[in-house]
């Protein structure tokens, strides 16, 4: 007789999906602080955005493991530690443990202080990659939540408008629903090229997908 009520199921369910989740596994093997390095991952290895000599800002960082990727493609030897060819800027509300070679900013994206305090660590170099994994706290209220959301893409967008090269990548995470394609008509005004992607690390249920915008149009 199951007498098991339907959160503990739930909370069971996922737990379960978590312990014998492939990418869970690897990122564990592999020396990865959370399974997402593995979205960047296959959004790298399809376009090729990351390469050595790059200055690279994480945005939404913590807990790292898109630092630690980077950090890894910049390194001559793919390794975690040691020699570090590029520049990589990480940023986020929450605490984050020290990646070596990674800059860490602790602060909210959305105040101006913040935002020039990663101006000022940038000391006037273009930015080659930007990457924000950012995602607001939701409120299960689908209106406040996309507009949230769209907040910090449009935010990303304008750092991106600002500090890229000419032919600078910005990669986005945003949710398909309201507000989605306002996004995307944003960066098609924004890049040249803009490419959506929804990695194979992305759980199937995940409303959860990415937005790539490759070369900067010129304003005016």
């Amino acid at each position: 007789m199951k007498v098991k009520t339907q959160s503990k199921k739930v909370n069971k369910a996922w737990l379960n999906d978590h312990v014998n989740d492939p990418y869970v596994k690897l990122a564990q093997k592999e020396g990865y602080r959370a399974r997402a390095a593995y979205k960047l991952k296959e959004i790298d290895e399809q376009l090729g955005l990351i390469k050595p000599g790059y200055t690279v800002v994480d945005l939404g960082s913590t807990p790292g493991a898109w630092s630690q990727y980077v950090r890894r493609r910049l390194s001559p030897t793919g390794a975690a530690v040691g020699q570090l060819n590029g520049t990589i800027v990480a940023l986020d509300i929450l605490p984050m443990e020290p990646i070596e070679g990674v800059v860490y900013i602790n602060g909210d994206f959305r105040e101006a202080s913040v935002l020039e305090t990663l101006e000022k660590t940038l000391d006037g170099r273009q930015v080659d990659v930007v990457v924000s994994d950012m995602a607001p706290n939701l409120s299960g209220i689908e209106s406040a939540d996309a507009a949230r959301i769209a907040h910090l893409v449009e935010l990303a967008v304008d750092f991106a408008t600002h500090h890229l090269k000419p032919d600078g990548a910005l990669v986005v995470k945003l949710f398909h629903g309201s507000g989605y394609s306002d996004l995307v008509t944003l960066f098609k005004q924004t890049f040249k090229v803009v490419k959506p992607f929804k990695p194979k690390a992305s759980r199937d249920k995940s409303s959860e997908t990415f937005l790539v915008g490759l070369g900067l149009k010129k304003s005016g």
